[in-house]
């Protein structure tokens, strides 16, 4: 398998830094660190379940889960900046 391959994977809840990765890549530096801690639990679930190649459901998602994917989408936006 080529690394092309690799972003057609699924990914589920517990893919904490592939999901912080995609929600970069979809809205960039249109959100920096102290409004990616503001986003509503609500709303970043709707985003995360539109992901592309994202197979989680919605009952298995928690706020651990959610905290984890805010925590490391902060350490992607540092990494870019």
């Amino acid at each position: 398998m080529g690394f092309e391959h690799f972003d057609n994977l699924p990914i589920q809840w517990e893919d904490h830094e592939d999901i912080a990765m995609k929600l970069y890549e979809k809205f960039g530096d249109d959100f920096d660190e102290s409004r990616i801690y503001r986003i509503r639990f609500t709303d970043l679930i709707e985003w995360i379940i539109s992901l592309p190649n994202f197979v989680g459901k919605r009952e298995d998602c928690n706020e651990g889960h959610l905290e984890q994917i805010q925590a490391k989408w902060v350490y992607e936006w540092r990494d870019n900046q």
